[in-house]
């Protein structure tokens, strides 16, 4: 890649790359792909493209689940100058709720996607009473199904380092998307840092099952391994989500060298293996796991680097980084083959500004911090107080960046783009850190960020879909990420102010779970009953105050009260042994070990993620093979429902005559 200025330059040169791409469907190989394959169909795509019209500057929203088909429309927008924006298809309607959003701030984008999916869509506009957006969709939709055969190749559009490579954005919902917007020099400045900091080489061989609408999944593990001309095998997520044993599996049979994983996938692989032994696998070939997306927990990278010793995973192998969508992916990484290391500091003594104190192992007051290496080639991170004047060392302060990898700001956000850099062109990432012998730490967030399974929302946005509970409105839920001493992840919270007996709370609480998780696909761990909402002199909700509330437990008492009455409500509730009820109910409690269900439990009310919802459907089709979609989970939401449902289908026919 040492003389391409674009991306589209890289993927003409990379037709002569003997190199191929791997997409993974369970234990095989389901298709090769040769780099020179994926460019003459990207060009063969790109064809159909500009024969419905599209053209150079227009938007393509790609909402694809298939990662063939949606690294072959992002390669094909890319060479016709069109601007691709990944989006996820997900399984709640909040992910809908997006698209259309999206789709309205960019003006009249065209949409790549397959007939099922445009058929889904459908059936939501409908019920939205959104039919006039899905019809302006349909009309600029071209779908997969449509481009299986390809009869000829368009000529690849001449663009420029300084024109929009792609689109990124933020994860999780928002009433008002923010776009950030990366060029081809953004991009190809931070895979030449990335490429030099880590020293990637063409021997080496990556596998990754971090989603393509993620940017470890489409920029870390696609486009600079791509770059870099790297053998690439892509594992779906979805199939990490059911079986995360087969990660290492396919880390072994590949002899992968590269792969990554935020926190909670860490943390689903160790719940999923349980006390079974490691064996038949051998990851002595893996030289880096990128660990990022997510407060990175050093606990769970312990357990994680000494459960997986036996299988030769040597234990410098763990890669902590630092990196965010507007720096086009990495910002700091250490030095290849180096010992992960930590630093404990006072956990009261992070405020920007002021000097953070080390403290020894086990004081009740220390918080342990991950060091994440230092600032990539081509790049440069600074440490500012309040006023954006740079920190005495071993002090805390907001972190800054700028560099050939930043983004220029994001789309059609003038106040973001204002808020969001310095007078002299600094980028502010939101994130408080500090520099310990050399090497960045990040000590919290300015921005109220809530982490969940390695994706980022916006506290705000979830209140907005709690507030549509019966008797709820603005100001009286607050959303807050509360991550207990010892936990290796966030756990959403929500805060609801209620002044009445305890009682009249319980409903309360699971439609607030309910709606949260249903359109946002969040797990929700508790529903908090407040008798005041702490807000600051300007009327801001104190989030962090009641975080501190909630880790100090002094909502103790009303949430083990909570508990006493929702299993008073189920006692009567009685389940046959053996009956398909059972069967099921068993499946559940396997998935949500920490939770009571009973049968006429709503699942989205005890608070079923995405995640667990996926694993439970997964489990249920090897009881009842292809008996039940995993959208009929939210149809039939619960034990009861899902029983009636399967027993309908069970049943033997009815005898003719």
């Amino acid at each position: 890649m040492k003389d391409v200025r674009t991306l589209v330059e890289l993927l003409l040169a990379n037709r002569r790359v003997d190199r191929h791409i791997g997409y993974l469907e369970g234990e095989e190989l389901a298709r090769r792909v040769s780099y020179g394959e994926l460019c003459e169909r990207a060009l063969g795509i790109l064809w159909r493209l500009q024969r419905r019209g599209a053209g150079r500057g227009d938007f393509l929203i790609l909402f694809l689940a298939n990662n063939e088909a949606f690294i072959d429309g992002f390669w094909a927008a890319l060479a016709g100058g069109i601007v691709p924006v990944p989006l996820a298809v997900g399984i709640s309607d909040e992910h809908r709720w997006k698209l259309l959003r999206i789709a309205r701030q960019l003006g009249e984008p065209w949409l790549y996607t397959e007939r099922k999916g445009l058929q889904k869509l459908r059936e939501f506009t409908t019920a939205a009473g959104e039919q006039a957006a899905f019809a302006r969709l349909e009309q600029r939709a071209l779908l997969i199904d449509e481009v299986e055969a390809i009869g000829r190749a368009a000529d690849p559009v001449a663009v420029r380092p300084d024109d929009v490579a792609f689109i990124q954005y933020s994860s999780g919902s928002t009433s008002s998307p923010k776009g950030i917007v990366l060029t081809h020099a953004n991009l190809l400045a931070n895979t030449r840092g990335a490429l030099e900091a880590a020293r990637f080489t063409s021997d080496d061989v990556s596998l990754s099952w971090m989603p393509l609408t993620h940017d470890m999944g489409l920029i870390g593990f696609f486009i600079m391994m791509f770059a870099c001309g790297i053998q690439l095998n892509l594992m779906p997520t979805d199939l990490f989500i059911r079986r995360p044993l087969l990660w290492t599996t396919l880390l072994s049979r590949h002899r992968a060298t590269l792969t990554s994983s935020p926190n909670f996938g860490y943390r689903h692989y160790l719940k999923v293996l349980g006390d079974r032994e490691i064996s038949g696998i051998d990851l002595s070939a893996v030289r880096l796991i990128f660990n990022g997306a997510e407060p990175i927990s050093v606990p769970l990278c312990d357990e994680f680097m000494d459960r997986l010793a036996p299988a030769g995973l040597a234990r410098r192998a763990m890669f902590p980084v630092y990196g965010l969508a507007e720096a086009s992916l990495a910002m700091t990484l250490p030095a290849p083959g180096s010992a992960y290391r930590s630093i404990r500091v006072d956990r009261h003594s992070l405020a920007p500004g002021q000097a953070a104190r080390e403290l020894p192992a086990g004081h009740p007051d220390a918080l342990e911090l991950m060091l994440l290496g230092h600032a990539i080639p081509y790049t440069e991170l600074r440490l500012v107080d309040d006023a954006d004047r740079p920190v005495a060392a071993g002090a805390v302060g907001h972190v800054q960046i700028r560099g050939a990898n930043v983004t220029r700001g994001y789309f059609r956000a003038p106040q973001a783009n204002a808020e969001g850099f310095t007078a002299d062109g600094w980028l502010r990432t939101g994130d408080l850190g500090l520099i310990w012998d050399g090497q960045l730490a990040i000590t919290g967030r300015a921005k109220e960020i809530i982490f969940v399974n390695g994706q980022n929302y916006y506290p705000h946005d979830l209140e907005a879909i709690a507030w549509r509970a019966s008797g709820l409105e603005l100001g009286k839920v607050a959303a807050a990420g509360c991550r207990p001493p010892g936990a290796d992840t966030e756990r959403l919270v929500l805060f609801v102010l209620h002044r009445g007996p305890l009682a009249d709370f319980l409903p309360v609480a699971r439609e607030v779970a309910h709606l949260v998780n249903e359109h946002a696909g969040l797990e929700v761990a508790e529903v908090v009953p407040i008798r005041r909402m702490p807000k600051t002199t300007s009327g801001k909700i104190q989030r962090v105050a009641l975080e501190q509330a909630w880790l100090a437990g002094e909502f103790a008492a009303e949430l083990e009260e909570l508990e006493r009455l929702r299993l008073a409500a189920h006692a009567a509730t009685t389940v046959s042994p053996g009956s398909i009820e059972a069967r099921l109910l068993a499946i559940v409690e396997e998935v949500l070990p920490d939770r009571r269900v009973a049968a006429d439990d709503n699942l989205f009310d005890v608070g079923a993620s995405s995640l667990a919802l996926i694993q439970i459907h997964e489990r249920i089709d090897r009881e009842f093979p292809a008996a039940v979609e995993l959208t009929e989970l939210f149809e039939h939401p619960t034990v009861q429902q899902l029983a009636r449902l399967l027993a309908g289908r069970l049943a033997p026919p009815a005898a003719s005559g």
